[in-house]
């Protein structure tokens, strides 16, 4: 069985294949190595999401790696709302941080466990760069070859094969949040896979925000903090 954490890393492009380290320890290379060549820097979304809506994580996010930047992402976001802060100016405040290992975003804090749940994140992610319903038979093909390119292994992408061959499950997506952080996190690692250009893409991060009881200033959080860490 693969490692579902490693995954969520390579998801959001903080493996650096080719190189002996994360983006952790080689950030500046790697944003580098994103421009020059973007298969070779692992970030899988884009390559799932195809040239026009995939993309990485940057800057502090990038140095935290996939689940504990989406869980920073998310922590962030909340304790702004909560501190009622004006949501795109609150979310330049400060450098992006795991979030404390007291409290229910921690990853470790997952009563599920955190390999479990960083699968749940992975086919959150799935189902929005599905989201516009361009992935068809030939489109997932050509990602077939792409992600052979990528250095992604062989049970990973057979995972994300099969994930895009089924129906997404909305109601499975949801399910898997089991606490209110995770509610969250699931929406934040949603968003950090693709920029809602399309009506179906917004309308299926509404659509998400609202099966998972969101309230609207949150998602705006959630929101302002994902464009600070993807700009």
């Amino acid at each position: 069985m693969f490692d579902p954490k490693k995954l969520l890393n390579d998801l959001l492009g903080s493996q650096v294949p080719g190189t002996q380290g994360t983006v952790r320890d080689k950030a500046g290379q790697a944003v580098q190595l994103a421009k020059d060549n973007p298969l070779a820097t692992g970030a899988i979304a884009a390559v799932l999401l195809g040239t026009s809506t995939g993309r990485s994580v940057t800057g502090s996010a990038l140095k935290l790696g996939g689940l504990a930047a989406v869980a920073g992402i998310a922590y962030k976001a909340y304790q702004n709302y909560q501190a009622g802060k004006e949501p795109t100016e609150a979310a330049k405040e400060g450098e992006l941080l795991p979030p404390p290992e007291d409290t229910s975003f921690n990853p470790a804090q997952a009563p599920q466990g955190e390999g479990e749940f960083a699968l749940a994140l992975v086919r959150a992610m799935i189902a929005a760069a599905r989201a516009d319903g361009h992935i068809d038979e030939g489109e997932r093909a050509k990602i077939a070859d792409k992600l052979r390119l990528s250095g992604i292994d062989s049970e990973e992408e057979a995972f994300l094969m099969r994930e895009l061959e089924r129906p997404v499950d909305l109601d499975a997506l949801v399910e898997a949040a089991q606490t209110d952080a995770q509610k969250i996190e699931l929406y934040t690692a949603s968003r950090l896979t693709i920029e809602p250009k399309t009506r179906a893409e917004r309308g299926y991060l509404d659509m998400l925000a609202g099966r998972l009881r969101l309230p609207d200033p949150l998602v705006d959080h959630i929101e302002a903090t994902v464009s600070e860490a993807t700009a």
